[in-house]
């Protein structure tokens, strides 16, 4: 090897030794700084616990845990309600059979405080047909409750018990509802899992089903919040903590065979809160009855067909010897008010016509052929509006 490669060779060794010395000293470097920031700076971010130095008296370094406190909006709406909400299990006669003998059966829903008197607001089929009702509260405890009436046509029901009130919730507005908005479902679903909570969006208002017993439910909310079996009854939360929706039915299949997820249904707060002040008034709810089969009206509605109204009812039929029939009324009106009381977003036609009781006249604001009329009309008493 000659004399040049040699220097050559003991060049490139001295330049690779000074890179990695001047390497190690620049990372010694960081530590250093990290660790005397963490110690000046008491600093959150934790460092690895380092053994005392049996030389000197230099405290050893321990491992910090935050505890931070999260809270969102979610979280605050169920604080709020949770404490309201109850599982009401029922006892129904002679439903189940054990080796030829014929016993009672269990079933179970939820429900909720409206009152500080004890009422409890819930769904018709969660009690319908039982002997006897308890409640377990969010806390464990159990009490009795007694069935003050109930609707089956809305599927509302109202339970009242003489023991402890821990919460009364909130009731909102659902008619002030938007398809996108954040809900909250709170029940007991299988009636064992107490106040579970699920999230989801409201995904339309304004939904019929039909309940197979001839006639439907309307005006129903739709959500994909998670609703089970034993969830019936439980309230839907905005994330204002205000009760907007009674969570009543799920929909998982259809005719077709075709399986479906996310098909959640709720009755409306302001229908419920309308049945369930008759029924605590009166102790059943008496439902006005005028005898039109009708389509809702909102502005897109309007829109997409060239209405002359952006909210009422649009008539698409009347049946005959109805109080609607003898009164006047036609198919193709447009019933936009009653007794004064126009429809909006906030009005709309089954909580105006909730406020009334079967034998009151009322004054309808009709629009026909692109004309405003008036029609009086004594209401009837039926289950069907």
């Amino acid at each position: 090897m000659s004399w040049k490669k040699i220097i050559y060779l003991l060049l490139v060794m001295v330049i690779a030794g000074v890179s990695a010395l001047t390497g190690a000293a620049a990372g010694g470097a960081a530590v250093y700084t990290a660790v005397s920031r963490n110690q000046a700076g008491n600093s959150s971010i934790p460092i690895p616990a380092l053994a005392s130095n049996p030389n000197n008296n230099t405290p050893s370094q321990t491992l910090v845990l935050n505890s931070t406190d999260v809270e969102t909006a979610v979280t605050q709406a169920v604080q709020k309600v949770g404490p309201a909400v109850v599982t009401i299990v029922g006892t129904i006669s002679g439903q189940m059979t054990f080796f030829g003998q014929t016993g009672d059966q269990t079933v179970s829903g939820s429900g909720f405080f409206i009152s500080d008197k004890g009422y409890i607001l819930t769904n018709n089929h969660v009690v319908e047909g039982t002997k006897e009702v308890n409640i377990v509260l969010s806390d464990g405890s159990q009490q009795k409750a007694t069935i003050v009436g109930a609707d089956p046509y809305s599927d509302i029901a109202i339970l009242k018990t003489e023991g402890k009130v821990p919460a009364v919730v909130t009731l909102g507005n659902s008619d002030l509802l938007n398809s996108g908005e954040s809900v909250i479902a709170i029940g007991s679903p299988l009636g064992d899992f107490k106040n579970t909570v699920t999230v989801g969006v409201v995904s339309a208002t304004g939904r019929s089903i039909d309940t197979g017993k001839g006639y439907q439910i309307e005006g129903l909310i739709q959500t994909d919040a998670a609703i089970n079996q034993g969830n019936s009854g439980g309230p839907l939360v905005n994330l204002a903590g205000e009760v907007i929706g009674v969570n009543n039915m799920i929909v998982r299949g259809s005719g077709s065979g075709a399986i479906a997820e996310g098909l959640g249904f709720a009755i409306p707060v302001n229908t419920a809160h309308a049945v369930a002040t008759q029924i605590v008034d009166h102790g059943y709810f008496s439902r006005p009855f005028m005898g039109i089969s009708y389509q809702a009206i909102s502005p897109d509605i309007a829109a997409s067909y060239n209405l002359p109204v952006q909210w009422g009812v649009y008539v698409t039929k009347v049946a005959t010897g109805s109080p609607a029939g003898k009164a006047g009324l036609q198919a193709d009106d447009i019933i936009t008010s009653i007794d004064g009381v126009k429809m909006d977003e906030t009005h709309n036609y089954l909580n105006v016509l909730y406020t009334y009781k079967p034998g009151d006249q009322v004054t309808l604001g009709v629009m026909r052929s692109g004309k405003e009329i008036t029609i009086q009309i004594t209401l009837g008493e039926s289950s069907h509006t």
